[in-house]
């Protein structure tokens, strides 16, 4: 399976993610349909980071479930290809067109609660989320539509407000986790290392 070696292969940033980790790789060792939401306890999802080109921006869709600014992502129904789940679900609820990978590889690992609700009329009940998070691009001058099924708004936000317009305490700190990380990588570039071809100066 490659989605397990590809989380083997992942480095965590810290102790959540080092527990995580540990965790996702005994739930995919020890359970069925770890893709799909037949699994009802548990099942993964894919979440994507998109960054404006100046590395400035973040895109946040206002969930309606959540009732909350929030990433994009969404379930793997049965794709092992996480990435591309990523990328097609920021395509689908903000209606960009092009979408890249500022890397391909995880840049985030994460286990959500998410709590019992309605969705089409049917009740779901309380399940964890199996998270893998990319880090992706897109222009900000693109037109961006809203879903209605799924979301009331697409918006732009500045990197360091991202985690305030949350109304969701614990994926507050996911976002500032992620914020964090990306700071990391900057002080990485200004040493030449291979992000100094990624993040502009007057950023982060």
């Amino acid at each position: 399976m490659n989605l397990l070696r590809e989380i083997e292969n992942y480095e965590p940033y810290n102790e959540q993610e080092a527990r995580d980790k540990n965790v996702m790789l005994g739930f995919i060792k020890n359970q069925t349909n770890v893709l799909t939401r037949e699994n009802e306890i548990a099942h993964f999802t894919a979440s994507a980071w998109v960054l404006n080109e100046k590395r400035d921006k973040v895109l946040m869709i206002y969930h309606n479930i959540y009732d909350s600014w929030s990433w994009t992502g969404g379930h793997a129904d049965g794709e092992e290809n996480l990435l591309g789940v990523a990328i097609k679900e920021v395509k689908e609820e903000t209606g960009l067109s092009e979408v890249r990978p500022i890397q391909k590889d995880i840049f985030s690992l994460e286990i959500l609660t998410v709590e019992g609700h309605l969705k089409n009329q049917k009740y779901v009940p309380s399940h964890l989320h199996i998270n893998c998070t990319y880090l992706l691009e897109a222009s900000d001058e693109e037109e961006l539509t809203i879903r209605p099924d799924e979301n009331q708004g697409v918006r732009w936000m500045d990197i360091e407000v991202c985690a305030k317009v949350s109304k969701e305490p614990s994926m507050q700190k996911i976002y500032l986790k992620l914020n964090e990380k990306l700071k990391v990588r900057r002080k990485e570039s200004l040493k030449g290392k291979s992000w100094e071809e990624v993040f502009c100066e007057d950023c982060l």
